[in-house]
């Protein structure tokens, strides 16, 4: 069994890479914002905690994060291997998540940093579009509808998302780096961290991040 923490920036595609790298290696995908959407779905006392902050438009503390992954990686599929994506984004949080792992005898194994320049980043976000319908994704730049406004799978409205325009992305991408800095120190501390380049297309990196967990022998197949 192997923990292993996908981080990236804003639109560096770790979301799509893990759950594509998940499949193609027969993890379990651990996404906490997958979680947080499963956990308000199903009304679990979890789930109310996590609306209760919501409707107060404040941060989840921290705590009820790692309980919800902590009970996910408790569940019988996820003794084969997860990728978990979207936690933790900054210090505290690996910390804490490092702390609750070791209370049951686990530990993160490896953490793939897909580094995008930021200028690259900038563009992604700036010309993403998504449907209103199916929430499907295009870069109006390197995969774009083919009608222009249209979703090709569902025929939806594509808009932008507000925190997805040129000023915004900037302060979210500063934001980031500032948070993450430190997250990505700690863990090339301890050995764990694996550098990936994210440019290109998605198989490519696909290819690239099976390639170093290989090497990492993580992956023998």
């Amino acid at each position: 069994m192997y923990n292993i923490i996908f981080v990236g920036a804003p639109g560096a595609g770790k979301g799509t890479q893990a759950s594509t790298v998940a499949q193609k290696l027969n993890l379990v995908h651990i996404s906490s914002g997958d979680l947080f959407r499963q956990a308000l779905a199903q009304g679990t006392e979890l789930g109310k905690q996590v609306k209760a902050y919501l409707e107060k438009g404040v941060l989840v503390p921290d705590r009820i994060t790692i309980q919800m992954v902590m009970e996910r990686l408790s569940a019988p599929d996820a003794e084969k291997g997860i990728i978990l994506d979207g936690f933790p984004r900054n210090l505290p949080q690996a910390e804490a998540l490092e702390s609750a792992l070791a209370q049951q005898g686990k530990a993160i194994d490896k953490v793939v940093y897909i580094e995008v320049a930021e200028a690259e980043l900038l563009s992604r976000l700036s010309n993403r579009r998504l449907c209103r319908r199916c929430q499907a994704v295009y870069n109006m730049v390197n995969s774009p509808p083919s009608i222009e406004g249209k979703c090709d799978k569902c025929g939806g409205e594509l808009y932008q998302r507000p925190d997805d325009e040129p000023e915004t992305v900037k302060k979210r991408l500063d934001v980031y780096f500032a948070e993450t800095a430190p997250l990505i120190a700690y863990y090339r501390r301890q050995g764990k961290l694996v550098e990936v380049a994210g440019e290109g297309g998605v198989a490519e990196v696909t290819r690239r991040i099976v390639s170093a967990l290989r090497e990492e022998k993580l992956v023998t197949r």
